[in-house]
């Protein structure tokens, strides 16, 4: 008898939560289970990633993108830095994007970043946003996690950085991808549609010649200022910034945005931030730093504001969105203790301790693989009922 009430579960709104505490880990087995899953998963990647590096050629599904990459310095204990540069180009010949990228990697010997791997890829296509199709992401995702793993980059180092239309793509991608970066630097570029909040957790540095009217780049670089000046002002422990309107230069600012590179480098990526801003772009994801959603859920124009005080999660703002996740390791707070997460309108959703699953652990490390973002509790956040429960599992994990 005592078996089989072990084995039940509480389903609540899609989700369940396992008796008996006594299923979870400690927090040592815990890590120790987190390095078993690191070492397995390198172990992979050496077997089927290490021809895809060799040929600096990456393929997934109809599109392939081709990078070249050059070592700046000495390789520092914790890890290569790794500056990850998009060319200019855009929509124009396969022969001009081509002689982009080339220049883009030669500009390594400019920015000389110290102690980094400079690595310039080639856009999969030659469209006018050759650099935030959805395609993109999946991309730099791939590009970090295989020099993580095989090329011993630091994962708290990695920076993202483009001019012209690589700029383009950095105003787009640095606020949806900002959980994998340190900071990013944008050159050059116009956002189109792209929001800044996200970029709450990095550096981000914009660089625009006094000039470079095309596309309003330079009054529309004024507006960002503004925007994120205000945000710094809202919220004075993020959204740090450099920006520089280039006196007399047009659209190239000989070198002068070089300086980027060195500011770019004092800064280290917080996997785990105290607050998070998460504004859906129009090319979705399903989670970023603690927080996610339900496969399936993702919207354009979703946004969650999440903070943490001690023990208490306070969840500040959403739209758009009524269930998401909470996702919880021993970095952010501690999971021996109980937990109290709070709603918008004051309410307590959650009061309790909650348990350490190796299958939490397995499935948020499977979509990341990501050692800092994986987690070993989540909790689904039902804002319609108004409370929240910890999950075991969601979905399944998807193939490595």
């Amino acid at each position: 008898m005592k078996a089989i009430l072990k084995m039940l579960t509480l389903f609540v709104a899609g989700f369940s939560l396992p008796m008996d505490a006594s299923e979870g880990l400690s927090n040592e087995e815990a890590q120790v289970f987190l390095e078993h899953l690191w070492e397995d998963h390198q172990q992979m990647l050496r077997k089927k990633r290490s021809e895809e590096m060799e040929e600096k050629r990456i393929k997934i599904g109809e599109h392939t993108m081709r990078f070249v990459s050059k070592d700046y310095g000495n390789k520092p204990i914790d890890g290569w830095s790794l500056f990850i540069s998009l060319h200019g180009g855009g929509g124009a010949p396969a022969a001009v994007n081509e002689s982009q990228w080339n220049n883009q990697f030669r500009l390594g010997d400019a920015y000389m970043p110290k102690n980094a791997i400079y690595l310039a890829p080639r856009a999969p296509t030659n469209t006018w946003n050759l650099w935030h199709e959805a395609h993109i992401d999946q991309f730099l995702d791939r590009l970090i996690e295989n020099h993580v793993a095989l090329e011993d980059v630091n994962p708290d180092s990695v920076f993202l950085m483009g001019y012209s239309a690589g700029g383009d793509g950095v105003y787009q991608l640095a606020p949806r991808m900002a959980d994998r970066l340190a900071g990013a630097a944008m050159m050059a570029g116009h956002p189109n549609e792209a929001s800044p909040l996200g970029l709450r957790n990095i550096a981000f540095a914009i660089h625009v010649g006094e000039h470079d009217g095309g596309y309003n780049r330079n009054s529309v670089a004024k507006e960002w200022a503004e925007k994120l000046e205000a945000l710094r002002s809202a919220d004075n422990r993020g959204y740090e910034t450099q920006i520089q309107i280039h006196d007399n230069k047009g659209h190239w600012m000989d070198l002068q945005d070089r300086v980027a590179v060195p500011w770019l480098q004092k800064f280290v990526r917080n996997p785990v931030p105290k607050r998070v801003v998460w504004q859906q772009d129009d090319v979705v994801h399903e989670r970023f730093y603690w927080l996610a959603l339900p496969a399936g859920m993702a919207k354009k124009g979703q946004h969650v504001t999440a903070s943490i005080e001690g023990q208490i999660i306070s969840i500040e703002k959403v739209d758009k969105v009524d269930r998401f996740l909470v996702r919880l390791n021993d970095e952010m707070l501690d999971l021996d203790k109980p937990i109290t997460v709070v709603s918008v309108d004051g309410s307590t959703l959650f009061e309790g301790k909650v348990v350490r699953l190796r299958e939490t652990a397995k499935r948020t490390f499977a979509t990341r693989r990501d050692k800092a973002l994986t987690f070993f509790a989540e909790l689904l956040i039902n804002l319609e009922a108004n409370k929240a429960m910890q999950t075991t599992s969601l979905h399944d994990a998807p193939d490595l």
